[in-house]
């Protein structure tokens, strides 16, 4: 079937006498699917090698505390980030492929001309065609990952980076089923959840039966996510991201996601940004007055098609002071979407 405009993890670790989900509260509180996935796949493998019985939790699961770089114990080393990286006394040694901390230049913010350009990105995505998916088959998505992590080794901390990565990751139409290959499961780990899709585990059914009218779009999304986040607006911004990013809308569903976008208090443009693959385009973005991040879906200049997303430290510092003006906690490029028939297959072979 046909891939998508562009879509796409973490190092080993020591061995672990347990692994336990944490929050970092210095970091933002948008949740991507990516991390949601990326700390349920450790958690899973912790469980089968210590307690085999152990009932699994659903890693499609909304996590109300879960923030978008996820916090680890990891036997003496603590991860309280979660991404891409570069900048000064990196610690290469707590996690294989770890680097320098990644930056960006801090581009300027138009607040007058999102709403135009929302509007712009909205008809060329209800003008784009996509696949009609059936039961049994599979939303396939690749991407190149990367982010910040800071780590404290023996009582140190450190802001790293993670190399950039490709992640697939497969998730059954009906959200039953899932499979994710990263950069620690190279030989791919099941991810199924008996749980209910919802705006924050989304499937392929479920967006289905998502209005398309922007403004009830919007009011069910302020609506259930109420009282998450650090406040209605950043999440509700945060909520469309995650559905772009890490699921497959229908042409009219995208077009009704990006005008419910241009209704949010405080979105606005940003003429460059770069995608996790090093393409430049054009982003939407929302800062985060609370912590300092911004928030940037990036479009690609001359089609509008939606490349990526990344979010970057603009104001103040988090991550305990580590994570600086200019840092890039994560970013991501999609590279490949499409319908498939079953977990393994890519869009290559499908077409």
């Amino acid at each position: 079937m046909n891939a998508s405009p562009s879509q796409p993890r973490p190092a080993g670790r020591p061995e672990t006498d347990g692994l336990l989900p944490a929050v970092e509260r210095d970091l933002p509180t948008g949740r991507h699917q990516f991390h949601k996935e990326r700390l349920m796949a450790r958690i899973h493998e912790d469980l089968a090698v210590s307690t085999p019985a152990a009932r699994r939790r659903n890693p499609f699961l909304r996590r109300v505390v879960l923030l978008p770089v996820a916090a680890c114990v990891l036997a003496g080393a603590v991860v309280v980030g979660a991404g891409l990286s570069r900048g000064s006394d990196p610690v290469r040694s707590a996690a294989p492929g770890a680097g320098p901390v990644l930056t960006t230049d801090i581009r300027p913010a138009d607040a007058q001309g999102a709403v135009q350009l929302l509007d712009r990105i909205s008809l060329v995505a209800q003008e784009s065609a996509a696949p009609q998916a059936r039961a049994g088959q599979y939303v396939y998505i690749e991407s190149k990952v990367a982010g910040t992590s800071v780590w404290s080794v023996n009582g140190k901390e450190s802001a790293v980076g993670e190399a950039l990565d490709t992640r697939r990751s497969w998730k059954s139409v009906d959200g039953h089923k899932g499979w994710l290959i990263d950069r620690r499961n190279k030989d791919g780990i099941a991810l199924d959840t008996t749980e209910a899709p919802g705006l924050n585990a989304p499937s392929y059914d479920y967006l289905a039966a998502l209005p398309t009218d922007p403004d009830a779009l919007l009011k069910k999304i302020y609506t259930e996510t109420a009282g998450h986040g650090p406040g209605p607006d950043a999440e509700a911004f945060t909520t469309i991201g995650d559905l772009l990013i890490e699921s497959y809308p229908s042409p009219q569903l995208a077009s009704a996601l990006y005008k419910a976008a241009a209704k949010i208090p405080g979105v606005t443009k940003v003429d460059d940004a770069v995608d996790a693959a090093g393409r430049h385009g054009i982003a939407v973005a929302r800062l985060d007055g609370k912590t300092g991040v911004r928030t940037e879906w990036i479009f690609d200049k001359s089609s509008l098609a939606f490349l990526g997303e990344r979010t970057v430290q603009v104001e103040g510092t988090s991550g305990g002071g580590l994570i600086k003006p200019g840092t890039v906690i994560f970013t991501n490029a999609i590279t490949a979407r499409a319908v498939v028939d079953g977990v393994q297959q890519t869009s290559a072979q499908s077409a």
